[in-house]
């Protein structure tokens, strides 16, 4: 079965402070170490940036937020996909790409782990695509809920995984897929 690894927001906008504190602060070193295996293997790798039509956004292509990180810089035959909502497979053509390369399983990494991470791995695995998510090769913000209680961002991503786990995708950190991948 051919595999993609998708890599959802790696971009400069998540370095602003208005975000507040995050978790896994080596996401996106975990997310390169995934990046050269799957390119070393000649295995499909899918870059993913939300698009926001308002100028004042950090995701607008004219903000220097736009810009994806060095450290995931797609290469000129990489796919390169924009969206304009939180999952990866509405507005684009994700999903009919996946089928028509016969790609069959999808690795999931990026930003943010309760927005665009969760809902694109929602809809992969609800599309019956064999869905990874990826514990340390994601992140999450602490958030306020609507009775302005404070959650970590430790917490965010913990709960936001298990709603996710052996339902939609299965969880698992990057060492436990490339030992995954090597037994293969």
């Amino acid at each position: 079965m051919k595999k993609a690894l998708i890599i959802i927001d790696v971009r400069n906008a998540f370095d602003d402070q208005k975000w507040g504190e995050r978790n896994n602060p080596n996401a996106e070193e975990n997310i390169s170490k995934l990046l050269k295996l799957w390119r070393n293997k000649g295995w499909q790798v899918i870059h993913i940036q939300h698009l926001s039509d308002s100028l004042h956004s950090l995701f607008h292509p004219k903000s220097d937020g736009f810009i994806i990180k060095e450290l995931v810089k797609p290469l000129e035959d990489e796919v390169v996909l924009t969206k304009k909502v939180n999952s990866a497979f509405i507005g684009t053509n994700l999903e009919e790409f996946l089928r028509s390369s016969e790609i069959g399983t999808v690795v999931i990494t990026g930003l943010t782990t309760p927005h665009c991470v969760s809902t694109t791995t929602r809809v992969s695995g609800n599309l019956r695509f064999h869905t990874h998510i990826l514990s340390d090769a994601t992140a999450a913000f602490g958030l306020k809920d609507q009775n302005d209680q404070y959650y970590d961002a430790e917490t965010i991503h913990a709960i936001s995984l298990a709603t996710l786990h052996e339902e939609f995708a299965t969880v698992l950190t990057t060492e436990q897929l490339i030992n995954k991948l090597s037994l293969r």
